[in-house]
C-alpha cells in the first residue's frame, strides 16, 4: 500500500506556519515593550521633570539651604523650576537687561528660561562650595547651540559648546566644561550670614555658528548640584 507523504508534508508546513506567527507574534511583543519603556523614559525626562537645583545632604545638615525667595522661614535642598516647552532661537540682544534682578523664583521670557534663587548660609563654618550643570541629554546636539548663562552675585557669565570646527570658545562665552558638564565654578568664602543670589537663563543662540537645521526638533535636559566639596570624577 502507497503512503500518502502529502498529509504529512502539509501538517508539516501548518506546524511550520504556526510556529512562525508564534515568533512573530513573541518578537512583536518585545520590541513593542521596548518602544513603550524608551517612550516612557524620555516622556519623564522631557515633560514631567524640571529643571532642578539642589544640595547636598551635609550642606542642608550644616543650615546651608536654598530658598526661591531669600527666605529664611524654610530649607529647602532641591527647587523645581518648569522649563520651557518650546524654544525657537534667538539673540542674547533680546533677553530682558534686568533678567537678573526682574523677579525671584521663574520668570521666563519669549523663548528662553529664567530662574533665580539664593543659597543661604544660617550655619556656624565658613565653607568653600562648588556649582555644576550638567547636561544629562541632547537630543539632535542641541547643546551645540545652547547658552548658559548665570548671574552670581550679580556678576555675569556666558557658557557655550566650543566651536565645533575650532575647538575654542565662541565669542563672549566661556567653554563648557566638559561635554556633559556645562558649569563647573568654586565659590570660596563662604561665611555665615551670606546669601549667595543665582540667575540661570537658558536659550538657543541664533547667531551660534552651528545653529542651523540640523537641531530642529532637539531636546535638552539639565539640572544643577551645589556641593561642599567637588565631585571626584574618573
Amino acid at each position: 500500500m502507497k503512503r500518502d507523504y502529502s498529509v504529512s508534508t502539509t501538517a508539516a508546513k501548518v506546524h511550520k506556519k504556526k510556529l512562525f506567527l508564534r515568533i512573530a507574534k513573541i518578537v512583536f511583543l518585545l520590541l513593542l515593550l521596548l518602544v513603550s519603556s524608551i517612550y516612557f523614559i524620555l516622556y519623564v525626562i522631557y515633560n514631567e521633570s524640571s529643571f532642578t537645583i539642589s544640595v547636598d545632604r551635609d550642606m542642608l545638615k550644616s543650615s546651608i539651604f536654598l530658598s526661591e525667595d531669600g527666605s529664611t522661614n524654610t530649607k529647602s535642598r532641591n527647587l523645581y523650576a518648569d522649563a520651557s516647552e518650546y524654544m525657537d532661537n534667538i539673540s542674547v540682544k533680546w533677553i530682558s537687561e534686568d533678567v537678573d534682578t526682574e523677579a525671584d523664583g521663574p520668570h521666563n521670557g519669549p523663548n528662553y528660561f529664567a530662574y533665580s534663587f539664593y543659597l543661604v548660609h544660617k550655619g556656624k563654618n565658613t565653607i568653600n562650595y562648588w556649582y555644576e550643570i550638567d547636561v544629562d541629554d541632547s537630543i539632535r546636539n542641541l547643546d551645540k547651540a545652547i547658552r548658559v548663562m548665570i548671574y552670581h552675585n550679580g556678576e555675569k557669565t556666558i557658557y557655550a559648546k566650543a566651536n565645533e570646527k575650532t575647538g575654542e570658545a565662541e565669542e563672549g562665552t566661556t567653554k563648557f566644561f566638559s561635554d556633559d558638564i556645562a558649569v563647573l565654578e568654586e565659590r570660596k568664602d563662604f561665611s555665615p550670614g551670606d546669601k549667595d543670589r543665582f540667575t540661570i537663563v537658558v536659550w538657543i543662540e541664533g547667531d551660534d555658528p552651528d545653529c542651523n537645521n540640523d537641531l530642529l526638533g532637539g531636546g535638552i535636559k539639565m539640572h544643577m548640584d551645589i556641593t561642599e566639596e567637588r565631585l571626584i570624577r574618573d
